[in-house]
């Protein structure tokens, strides 16, 4: 497969070979499942906290006598029952977290890779360089690109110039290949990749 290069105002400079092998067919799409399951689950704070009865602050003292009120008996204020009592089977602080080998996860991002090349979402260009900080400037490069939706931007650096461009434009984000991830790969409408980028992303597969 090969992939049109292109430059910061949209022309046609040259093509990419694809280096790494391309995952066909539904091979991979239950890896990419499970770590996009243990990517979100990991996204859990898992800090949820609930008193049980005996945590709750208060008495101990029995409310009223058991027999003789006219009332159902009670044992204590904290019983779940009552406003302000425990709670019961509540949520606990917890690990959300869940293991996936690094075979699965390396077919999950190279399926998930190969799905959007065929697709026809991912766009590379010869380099991102803006001079200054401005997001119209990105905003402009992006329309040349004819990148429409969000957009997922991904250089072999992070750049501190065109993260401080990209961040006010809803929708777009920038990472570098080294810590792409499936989960983001398939976020997005499109996949805005520069050359060095996407090589560098090809020998991270090919391992």
């Amino acid at each position: 497969m090969k992939l049109i290069v292109k430059d910061q105002q949209g022309r046609d400079t040259g093509e990419l070979e694809v280096q790494f092998p391309i995952v066909e067919n539904r091979k991979g799409t239950q890896a990419v499942h499970e770590t996009i399951v243990a990517y979100r689950a990991a996204q859990r704070q898992g800090t949820a906290c609930t008193k049980t009865m005996g945590e709750v602050n208060g008495t101990g003292k029995k409310p009223w006598r058991q027999k003789g009120t006219g009332r159902a008996r009670s044992g204590s204020f904290a019983s779940p029952l009552w406003r302000g009592g425990g709670v019961v089977f509540g949520p606990k602080p917890r690990d959300f977290e869940k293991r996936v080998n690094k075979s699965a996860r390396q077919l999950a991002i190279r399926k998930a890779i190969s799905s959007r090349l065929q697709a026809g979402d991912v766009v590379v260009v010869e380099e991102l360089a803006i001079a200054a900080p401005k997001t119209k400037e990105m905003a402009r490069l992006l329309s040349a690109l004819q990148l429409k939706g969000s957009v997922l931007v991904v250089t072999q650096d992070l750049n501190s110039n065109l993260a401080l461009s990209i961040r006010n434009l809803p929708g777009i984000e920038l990472t570098s290949s080294h810590s792409l991830n499936t989960y983001q790969v398939l976020r997005y409408d499109k996949l805005l990749f520069t050359r060095s980028a996407f090589s560098q992303l090809e020998q991270r597969l090919m391992n």
